[in-house]
């Protein structure tokens, strides 16, 4: 069980960060809920600390801020 839900918030994270590498806003911001819904249940049943889980979180949303600022 810990190791499927480690794999899934690393996929998803590595799903979000080719979309923002790929320069695609949208796309992007539509998959954004969803990976912060695996960031959170995975800090809630401890596969991540709390703070990682904040940290990946910010990072990841300053990454689509500075897109979406770079496609207006």
């Amino acid at each position: 069980m810990n190791r499927r839900s480690k794999a899934r918030l690393r996929h998803q994270i590595r799903a979000m960060r080719r979309v923002v590498a790929g320069k695609d806003p949208a796309a992007a911001a539509a998959l954004l809920p969803k990976t912060f819904s695996i960031i959170d249940r995975s800090a809630k049943i401890g596969i991540i600390k709390k703070n990682t889980a904040a940290r990946y979180k910010s990072k990841l949303h300053l990454k689509l801020k500075a897109l979406q600022g770079a496609a207006k």
